[in-house]
């Protein structure tokens, strides 16, 4: 069976929409459009990432802020876990 390119495409996209995450020190909200994506903390600091699907059909993310802090975690398609450098966690969807 031959698969055409556009399956193929729609298969290996990375979902799109409003994400919000929360953790118990505050939250994180904003929007991505296919792999690219940007959120605000309760601080006012915008957190820009990007999102790569993985061969085992996981998400994985990975954000800056404009202050060098990093964060970085995963998605399985139930939720999504992110973790800063300093073990700060964050959980939530994609609407």
């Amino acid at each position: 069976m031959v698969t055409s390119p556009s399956i193929r495409l729609r298969r290996g996209r990375v979902p799109s929409g409003q994400y919000r995450l929360t953790s118990p020190n505050g939250s994180l909200t904003g929007y991505g459009e296919g792999d690219f994506i940007r959120l605000r903390d309760e601080q006012g600091s915008v957190w820009s990432g990007t999102a790569c699907r993985q061969p085992d059909d996981s998400i994985r993310y990975m954000f800056r802020d404009q202050g060098g802090r990093h964060a970085s975690g995963v998605s399985d398609g139930n939720g999504i876990m992110l973790r800063d450098e300093t073990g700060r966690c964050w959980r939530g969807i994609v609407d």
